[in-house]
């Protein structure tokens, strides 16, 4: 008979199972050149070379994901991230503003990966007990 998991190794699965999928997803961003489908604002200098957003790809190999306690926690450690995630002043000069590139972050999309997941980890759970 097979070892049945106790609810704590399910939660603990689960929360990699979200790290997991929700990483992609924002990894993913880059290739979709847009926050799930809300796309990014194009580059002024068409001439730029490289695709918008990973020209040395310090950006997208930045993200990190972590499961702290019951909660899995997305963070950057590229030191413009901000900037680009959220749209801020970036030292450019009086008046520029960095266009908002949501690539990380909450959404209607990582809400519902998150809910299947759960469901389908919480669903075998039960079913398991059976």
């Amino acid at each position: 008979m097979a070892n049945k998991k106790d609810f704590k190794e399910v939660l603990k699965e689960t929360l990699n199972d979200i790290k997991v999928e929700i990483k992609d997803e924002f990894d993913k961003n880059f290739e979709r050149k847009a926050f799930f489908d809300d796309k990014w604002k194009p580059r002024k200098n068409i001439k730029a070379h490289g695709s918008l957003m990973i020209v040395s790809a310090r950006l997208r190999r930045g993200i990190k994901a972590t499961v702290i306690n019951n909660s899995v926690e997305f963070t950057s450690d590229t030191p413009y991230a901000a900037v680009h995630n959220e749209g801020l002043r970036a030292g450019r000069g009086k008046g520029f503003t960095m266009p908002k590139r949501q690539f990380i972050g909450d959404s209607p999309k990582v809400q519902e990966i998150c809910k299947e997941i759960i469901e389908h980890n919480i669903n075998d759970y039960l079913n398991n007990l059976l």
